[in-house]
């Protein structure tokens, strides 16, 4: 699994709640600019130095990307810093233990039900970031104690600002799982029964906006690139598209599924759709003591789904469904040192006239890391 984050850096607090502009998401421009402010630089200039101030006196242009800079980084990424400070630092590294697993619940109307649960995939990381920029591997320990290649993955790039966030994944399973539980809600019974077909995927992006960003930063309790002085919290809102596409193989298991298998079935069932939808909620980061914070967060995204069940050449559009949450607990020592625990939870829903089924993502990660400065 791949993980990106933007970080971001803040000098020393202000005093009260005097808006502050400090070097943040939009540092990512400064080659960039640097790189244009070079072919303007007069043939007189005799002396070089890289502070701001210094490139925008060589000429109109240097000065305009310069200010342009200022204002980019004002705008996206200030804090009341009573609140949210920067940590100061551009260089992090960490190392990350990360466990994820899928987990498929089928409710059909009759009452029969079956549960599948995948065995956590868990992996070792390391991970050198520059602010925006991380670069690690992640060593996968199912490759070496099952002594094969697993085909179960997971990507997520993450974005944040002050102002706004954006999430993009994908994940896909074509290994396996395992039938936790079978039968009727009266005589269910716990199983332990292997199921190798399976093949889904799953991906989305999400985009939104934290209404109370001067005082509320995700990246401090999610990301270790921000640090959260003073509790506070934030409704947040925004889009979310993501997609399905499932496919369960029941031919080699027919005889235990025969006695809930809804009649237009047959022993394939398969889901493809695509969900437009609107994502609200509220997270909030709690400094219970100096250099900790408890962050939680819950989003219910609600919309349209266009898709089929079972049926390609009957596509519906219906109503569709999700929810996210996290949590977080962060230890920083003296915005060198940090440590994290994070866990998520992504549910979906699938449903129509003769069954329901539910979907579960969860994940959990232990990080921890050191910040530093090379100049």
């Amino acid at each position: 699994m791949s993980d990106c984050k933007l970080s971001t850096t803040q000098a020393s607090p202000t005093h009260g709640n005097r808006r502050t502009s400090r070097p943040g998401s939009c540092r990512m421009l400064l080659p960039l600019l640097f790189g244009l402010v070079f072919l303007t630089i007069p043939a007189k200039a005799s002396g070089f130095s890289l502070a701001l101030d210094s490139i925008a006196e060589w000429g109109k242009f240097p000065r305009f990307c310069i200010n342009t800079y200022r204002w980019g980084s004002d705008f996206f990424n200030s804090y009341d810093s009573t609140y949210v400070e920067g940590s100061g630092k551009l260089f992090n590294i960490k190392t990350r233990v990360e466990s994820w697993t899928d987990n498929y619940n089928f409710r059909f109307d009759n009452g029969y039900r079956m549960e599948m649960l995948s065995k956590p995939s868990t992996s070792l990381g390391v991970y050198l970031t520059y602010m925006a920029v991380s670069l690690g591997y992640d060593l996968d320990f199912g490759k070496i104690f099952n002594g094969a290649s697993r085909s179960r993955k997971k990507f997520n790039f993450q974005f944040n600002c002050s102002l706004f966030a954006a999430d993009c994944y994908w994940i896909t399973n074509d290994v396996g799982t395992t039938i936790k539980r079978i039968g009727s809600p009266e005589a269910s019974r716990k199983v332990d029964i292997p199921f190798k077909g399976i093949d889904t995927r799953l991906w989305g992006v999400d985009l939104y906006y934290f209404f109370n960003h001067r005082h509320y930063s995700q990246a401090a309790a999610f990301s270790y690139s921000k640090i959260q002085r003073k509790s506070s919290g934030s409704l947040y809102a925004g889009l979310s598209f993501w997609g399905q596409n499932y496919k369960f193989d029941f031919t080699d298991f027919a005889e235990q599924f025969a006695p809930g298998k809804p009649e237009s079935w047959s022993y394939h069932y398969q889901v493809k759709n695509k969900n437009y939808a609107l994502k609200i909620g509220y997270a909030y980061n709690w400094v219970f003591r100096r250099g900790w914070v408890l962050g939680i967060s819950e989003a219910p995204t609600f919309g349209i789904r266009k898709g089929y069940i079972n049926t390609p050449d009957h596509t519906r559009t219906t109503f569709a469904m999700s929810n996210r949450a996290r949590a977080s607990i962060i230890y920083n020592h003296e915005k060198k040192w940090f440590f994290g625990i994070v866990a998520n939870a992504d549910t979906g829903l699938i449903y129509d006239k003769e069954h329901t089924l539910i979907t579960n993502n969860l994940n959990g990660e232990i990080s921890i890391g050191y910040r530093f400065n090379i100049w």
